[in-house]
């Protein structure tokens, strides 16, 4: 899979996530989990270098993703990378806290979560896909969340601080709790990021471009710089520029939100 995460077409994800809800698709629901593992990736090679093997990583963040895939909501109008990125950073949250634990984890569920991993490998090289975690629980003859558990649980390693930069190169940077989502609500906040989203398809292209590179990439200053052929000191100021003006379009986007607020509230109070 690419390092770099290209998003699948949203309205072909939403009409595999209705067939699979509405319907009980199964096999529409096994395309979207395939199409969305870059994503899983994407997410996991942010916690890279943290002291966790990158493969373990990207393997509880696809037990986040399937649990997107079978929690989402279609009825909501929200798409399904927004809903799913809070669950996959959730996960991997929860893999890191349990390891700054120092769990004891149970010698059965580490040698279950062996037995998936061989499984996994096995049955990607046959078929050229990963098992679902119902098939993974079929071959080993083990319930669902067991082997879920299994996959994220199933090792005790040295706890890696949350407080560590994410980026060897960037240690002034973002840190893995900057990174990572708040376990009060999955869905909290979601409108906001749509606002967010609807203020960044407002800036000029290149600034839109650099906070890309910037914040969904995580590329370093000079990285940009490279990419877009300009001077890291240049990036420097074009990217305090985009931020600025961002928050200049989200004040107006809330004030109009909160205007229209108080105008439904008005109409239903009549």
């Amino acid at each position: 899979m690419s390092r770099r995460y290209r998003r699948p077409d949203k309205a072909r994800t939403r009409r595999l996530l209705v067939r699979y809800h509405k319907y009980g698709d199964v096999n529409a629901r096994e395309r979207v989990i395939q199409e969305q593992l870059p994503l899983a990736e994407f997410l996991a090679r942010k916690f890279a270098g943290r002291g966790e093997p990158l493969d373990d990583l990207v393997q509880v963040a696809s037990v986040g993703l399937i649990k997107a895939v079978d929690r989402f909501d279609v009825d909501r109008n929200i798409e399904f990378s927004t809903y799913a990125t809070p669950n996959i950073l959730g996960e991997i949250k929860r893999y890191f806290r349990d390891k700054g634990w120092a769990m004891r984890v149970p010698r059965g569920l580490q040698e279950l979560r062996q037995s998936a991993k061989e499984v996994i490998r096995d049955e990607t090289v046959r078929t050229g896909r990963s098992p679902s975690l119902q098939e993974l629980a079929d071959a080993l003859d083990a319930d669902v969340e067991g082997v879920a558990e299994a996959l994220t649980l199933g090792r005790a390693y040295n706890t890696a601080s949350l407080d560590a930069p994410v980026s060897q190169d960037e240690p002034e940077g973002d840190t893995i709790i900057d990174l990572q989502a708040d376990d009060r609500s999955q869905i909290e906040g979601l409108e906001d990021k749509l606002l967010l989203q609807e203020a960044i398809d407002s800036l000029k292209r290149q600034q839109q471009q650099i906070l890309r590179l910037r914040f969904n990439e995580g590329k370093t200053q000079t990285e940009i710089a490279d990419h877009i052929g300009v001077s890291q000191m240049h990036v420097s100021r074009l990217l305090r520029r985009a931020i600025e003006d961002l928050r200049v379009e989200l004040r107006h986007l809330e004030r109009d939100r909160e205007a229209n607020t108080l105008t439904s509230d008005g109409a239903h109070a009549e």
